[in-house]
């Protein structure tokens, strides 16, 4: 259910309703009482990703045998100096 922003025309008070879209427009406002409310037009809030992304193989199972903690990184012979 969106949420729909008012703005009173007799008195100037600004606020939100949360809707159903098949719900009639308010038209009383809670402030002054008067029938002055107008549904402003909004441009809606965007759907926003974050982070590198999502994939496929973000969920994919891994196989039972092998386990991320077991992972060993191999490190450079060092060189002795003569």
């Amino acid at each position: 259910m969106p949420t729909y922003e008012y703005v009173c025309a007799k008195c100037g008070h600004e606020m939100e309703a949360f809707q159903s879209m098949k719900d009639a427009p308010l038209k009383k406002c809670p402030c002054c009482g008067k029938t002055g409310l107008k549904r402003r037009v909004g441009g809606g809030a965007g759907l926003i990703f974050k982070g590198s992304g999502f994939y496929i193989t973000d969920y994919k199972k891994k196989p039972a045998g092998k386990s991320e903690g077991a992972k060993t990184e191999s490190k450079p012979a060092e060189k002795s100096a003569k």
